[in-house]
């Protein structure tokens, strides 16, 4: 009999088929204080980045858009006025809980009739191959199981030149800053954790998934492995964050 696959669930080593489940369970038990904790965790900051993300889309009157790992509907928000009456964003996630915040603040703001939502895993995606002009991706890769499989799936789903953006947390490019880096990760992230959202062990998670994340060139590689041109990498907060852009030829 071969060994079971594991991989990595922060920094434990889990078995593959038991990854899914356990991000399942830490964006369930954070769902009513996401945004909130991010603005906290961040100092607002990633109301910026995701602004800067959403403006570098490039979205056009009429485009079909993805927005994978679409959470709580923060950047399906911030292009919804880039369609125009004739385009269409797809609100997808993995998590029911997260999906329905998302489609909540949508409604909320009247942005609701050109939004679609879909549960899906980001792996398989269940959609037909050149649907869509544009896929963005924010702050979820880095949960993914197999990420060059989502890569694969994503750039299937693109028509030809379209685009693949993806906004996570990567690598640091200042030395000197790594261990305030690391003592803010791994102190107060918990600590704010269980004192706003009652639960320091996801926020836990999620530092240490950061850690185990691919970096700008790696992540950027795996993009050209999946078959993306014109990949280039954009550095914010000197690489806490990280834009990924590709297109598929």
């Amino acid at each position: 009999m071969s060994e079971q696959k594991t991989t990595h669930f922060g920094f434990k080593d889990v078995p593959e088929d038991q990854k899914q489940d356990l991000v399942g369970d830490v964006f369930t038990s954070v769902a009513d204080r996401y945004d909130l904790m991010n603005d906290l965790m961040s100092g607002g900051l990633h109301r910026l980045w995701k602004r800067h993300f959403a403006a570098a889309s490039r979205i056009r009157p009429g485009d079909q858009v993805l927005d994978l790992a679409g959470g709580t509907g923060d950047i399906a928000a911030l292009i919804y006025d880039r369609l125009g009456d004739q385009g269409q964003v797809v609100v997808a996630d993995i998590n029911a809980a997260m999906l329905e915040r998302g489609r909540d603040r949508l409604l909320d703001m009247g942005k609701i009739r050109r939004s679609r939502f879909a549960q899906v895993n980001a792996e398989a995606l269940p959609f037909n191959d050149r649907s869509f002009d544009c896929v963005t991706m924010a702050f979820g890769l880095r949960n993914v199981t197999h990420k060059q499989r989502a890569l694969e799936s994503v750039f299937r789903v693109l028509k030809p030149g379209g685009r693949f953006l993806i906004l996570e947390f990567s690598e640091l490019q200042v030395s000197g800053l790594k261990p305030l880096y690391d003592w803010y990760s791994f102190n107060v992230l918990p600590w704010l954790g269980s004192r706003v959202a009652g639960d320091a062990d996801s926020y836990q998670y999620l530092a240490e998934s950061i850690r185990r994340h691919p970096n700008q060139e790696t992540l950027r590689q795996m993009m050209e492995d999946a078959g993306f041109v014109q990949t280039r990498v954009r550095n914010l907060l000197a690489g806490v964050v990280a834009i990924h852009e590709g297109v598929r030829p």
